[in-house]
C-alpha cells in the first residue's frame, strides 16, 4: 500500500477536510476578525455625542449640516441633489434674444447659473467645483435639457468650453440672519 505524502492528509482522514476547505476557513476567520475590529471602531464613533441642533432632516430620513462652521455668513442647506453642470457664454447661438440679458431680465454677470427646475433668485453652491461660492439662478436652459442640468455663465466662449461637462451635486441654500 502506497503512503499518502499530502501534508493535510491527516486532516482529511480525521476531520474530512481538504486543502481548499482549509483555505476557505482561514480566509473566513481573517474576515471575521477584521469585521469585529471595524465594528468596534464604528461602536466608538456611535458613542460620541451628536449635536442634533447642527443638523437638518431632509426627506424625513437623512441628516445634512445646517451651516459650514468655516463660513461666517451662516448658510442653511435646504436641499441637495446630483446634477450635470455645463458652461455657456453670451453668444447668439447659445441664447434667445439679447445674449447679455438673462431669462429673468437681469444683465449677465459672474455667479449666474441657468436651471429649469429652481425658481429665479434661488441661491446654490457647487462645493466640489467651487467650494463656498454662491451662484444665483437667473436664467433658463433649452427645454430639451432636464431639470437636473445646470449651466454656469462664463464671460468667454473659450472659458465655457474649457469648463466642459461635470457631474457633481448642488446645495440649494438660504442665508441665515445672525
Amino acid at each position: 500500500m502506497k503512503k499518502n505524502t499530502n501534508k493535510f492528509f491527516f486532516l482529511k482522514r480525521k476531520v474530512g477536510l481538504n486543502f481548499s476547505t482549509l483555505v476557505v476557513m482561514i480566509v473566513l476567520a481573517g474576515f471575521l476578525f477584521f469585521l469585529k475590529t471595524e465594528m468596534g471602531k464604528a461602536q466608538d464613533l456611535l458613542e460620541e455625542p451628536v449635536n442634533l441642533s447642527q443638523l437638518s432632516i431632509i426627506q424625513e430620513n437623512s441628516f445634512l449640516p445646517i451651516a459650514d462652521p468655516s463660513d461666517p455668513k451662516g448658510i442653511k442647506i435646504v436641499q441637495q441633489f446630483d446634477v450635470v453642470v455645463t458652461g455657456y457664454s453670451s453668444t447668439p447661438c447659445q441664447t434667445w434674444g439679447d445674449p447679455f440679458i438673462t431669462a429673468s431680465g437681469s444683465w449677465v454677470e459672474d455667479g449666474i447659473i441657468a436651471n429649469n427646475l429652481l425658481p429665479f433668485g434661488t441661491k446654490v453652491r457647487l462645493p466640489e467645483l467651487y467650494g463656498n461660492k454662491v451662484f444665483v439662478v437667473k436664467d433658463r436652459m433649452n427645454s430639451r435639457k432636464k431639470d437636473f442640468n445646470m449651466d454656469i455663465w462664463f464671460s468667454s466662449t473659450q472659458a465655457a468650453l474649457n469648463f466642459g461637462i461635470n457631474k457633481t451635486y448642488v446645495e440649494v441654500i438660504e442665508e441665515i440672519e445672525a
